[in-house]
């Protein structure tokens, strides 16, 4: 990731720290946020695989398409240095869960095969006493699944 044109790793604690302030105030927690959909890409062996970021306040992409009945592989990549988040998608009828902690600066690779057709909210519902969770500072996103 760059700003502008440095590096984001060459930006020092500091700049790091004030990038991470000024950028989460951005962030509504609506679904005007969505990045456009991507189309999550069938491998040889016929699993979904894509890789989410999962920095202050959002997820990278936070709009995912995938196909019904066949493994979907999310590998989720936490860059923040402090802050740990999670991965939760639950369909209140059922069908699906997925619920994935992802501490600071860690990767970690959440499986599941959804079954419906639909779509099915995901969001990070950590949170600091006081403050909003995490969701209400929008990070949240949707699997669209056909």
């Amino acid at each position: 990731m760059e700003v502008g044109r440095r590096p984001l790793w060459k930006l020092g604690i500091a700049g790091w720290l004030i990038l991470t302030l000024v950028t989460a105030k951005g962030y509504a927690a609506d679904v005007s946020t969505l990045s456009p959909a991507i189309p999550v890409p069938i491998s040889q062996d016929g699993v979904q695989r894509v890789t989410v970021i999962l920095d202050s306040y959002f997820y990278s992409p936070n709009h995912l398409v995938v196909e019904s009945g066949r493994e979907v592989e999310l590998t989720l990549i936490s860059i923040t240095m402090i802050t740990p988040h999670n991965f939760i998608m639950k369909d209140s009828a059922g069908s699906l869960s997925v619920e994935q902690d992802v501490g600071a600066g860690k990767t970690v690779v959440a499986r599941f095969v959804p079954t419906q057709t639909g779509l099915f909210p995901f969001f990070c519902d950590k949170r600091l006493w006081p403050m909003p969770s995490h969701r209400d500072k929008g990070m949240e996103g949707l699997l669209e699944v056909k």
